[in-house]
């Protein structure tokens, strides 16, 4: 049993070497930061909204001139081609048969401008994409946030798990303790040997938790690792537990809060806005398109890019569509159910993010009693096991209690523990809910 105990405290301190090698101890704040640097989900975001911003440029370009270059060649006998040809080409003669004219070709230069003057279509266009330009950045903060809360989970489970690994090590300690008491007992004929028995079960019992809490703690160092953007060949290692700071805000003024400033409802409210442009726009349908254009001809005969003769063009083209089957009003009504759409989604948002708030704020009070109330069962446990002890020494207590003494200490140690990282975890739940978790933790 003593060489079992050895190989378990040592397994136990060794553990970081064994599963995988350690990187430097990283902080909360640090970790976080390593997460917003190194997240795949992050760097999506970021290309997504480069993407959109591409689509403001597009949409300013509209309003710019279009040059148009092309180079056409063409070869006929038809004669109205042919007779078109040789009258650009500067070379029309009335000699020859004009019904029955030879093969004639044509190299076609032109140079093309067109400049749009009145096209609602435009500015439609365009506010809607910096509307879309907006809705990408408040998307691309949401991504930031989700990133921060899962490396804040990931990192309190890692804290949890450390303490459970350490509860779990004194737990070993505080059976081979009781463990020896009894054999003592025994060797001196005032003991039991079924008191024998039963410690050295209940040595096995603690080193098995041992194991299984030296598991989750290497799974938690995977999960923070893969969270943050390391190699998983070197598991990261936390610097320092994270305690939920202070909550100095009401309910009712987180809930203000956080209807403010979470990005997902600010995505929403650019949804709505970019849905009432997008109706505007339907009905902008209805108006005329204005443009200008000009152009540059130079045709030849032999000779591509070159000039057996020029001519220019300039002009206005005004369009109206009088009629098209009903088709702008469909569109119309289309567009007006999808902003009324995006009101209600934004309002059903709105209500359940409130909810959200309320009940984070809620649960975190409710665990922070729950906190003070297992801190007390601590120490009144510890308490209890130590007067057993006394008692089983002097031959008042039996061993079984003195087990069951030492297994709720183990219990109301590991509960604090957990209520810790729990407590915490929900002030980060509260912060996200709101909104307002990189600005309380961001580095």
């Amino acid at each position: 049993m003593r060489t079992t105990l050895v190989t378990v405290m040592l397994f136990s301190s060794l553990w970081p070497q064994v599963v995988g090698g350690a990187a430097a101890p990283v902080s909360m704040r640090e970790a976080v930061g390593m997460a917003l640097a190194n997240s795949h989900l992050l760097k999506a975001a970021e290309q997504e909204k480069s993407a959109v911003d591409s689509g403001v440029d597009a949409g300013r370009a509209r309003y710019l001139p279009r040059l148009v270059l092309e180079e056409g060649a063409t070869y006929s006998n038809s004669p109205t081609k042919a007779f078109m040809m040789q009258l650009d080409e500067g070379r029309f003669t009335l000699a020859g048969d004009l019904n029955h004219p030879a093969t004639t070709g044509d190299f076609r230069t032109s140079l093309t401008m067109e400049q749009p003057l009145f096209d609602l279509r435009i500015s439609d266009g365009l506010a809607l994409a910096r509307v879309e330009q907006e809705r990408a950045a408040t998307t691309l903060e949401q991504r930031r946030e989700e990133v921060a809360f899962r490396t804040v989970t990931a990192y309190l489970e890692l804290q949890k798990a450390t303490v459970q690994l350490q509860l779990a090590t004194e737990a070993v300690a505080d059976a081979r303790e009781h463990q020896r008491l009894a054999m003592v007992r025994s060797g001196a004929g005032v003991g039991l040997r079924s008191d024998e028995l039963r410690a050295r079960t209940f040595v096995s019992e603690m080193e098995q938790q041992l194991i299984s809490a030296g598991n989750n703690r290497e799974i938690a160092r995977l999960r923070l690792a893969r969270v943050i953007g390391i190699d998983a060949g070197e598991l990261p290692e936390i610097r320092g537990d994270f305690r939920s700071p202070a909550q100095l805000q009401t309910q009712g003024e987180m809930v203000a809060r956080g209807l403010v400033a979470r990005p997902a409802l600010q995505g929403m409210a650019k949804g709505v806005e970019g849905a009432d442009i997008a109706l505007d726009a339907a009905g902008h349908a209805w108006l005329p398109t204005l443009y200008a254009m000009a152009g540059y001809q130079m045709n030849d005969r032999d000779i591509p890019f070159s000039r057996d003769n020029d001519s220019w063009v300039v002009g206005a083209t005004l369009r109206w569509e009088l009629f098209d089957g009903g088709l702008r009003q469909s569109g119309r009504e289309r567009a007006a159910a999808l902003a009324g759409a995006a009101r209600e989604h934004l309002r059903e948002q709105t209500n359940e993010t409130a909810l959200q708030i309320a009940e984070s704020y809620l649960r975190r009070e409710e665990l922070g009693k729950r906190l003070e109330v297992a801190r007390h069962a601590q120490l009144e446990a510890e308490e209890g096991v130590r007067l057993i002890r006394r008692r089983y020494e002097n031959s008042i207590s039996l061993l079984v209690e003195l087990l069951d003494a030492q297994t709720a200490v183990n219990r109301a140690r590991t509960d604090v523990a957990v209520l810790e990282a729990d407590y915490a975890a929900a002030w980060a739940r509260l912060q996200y809910a709101a909104g307002t978790l990189l600005k309380e933790i961001a580095p």
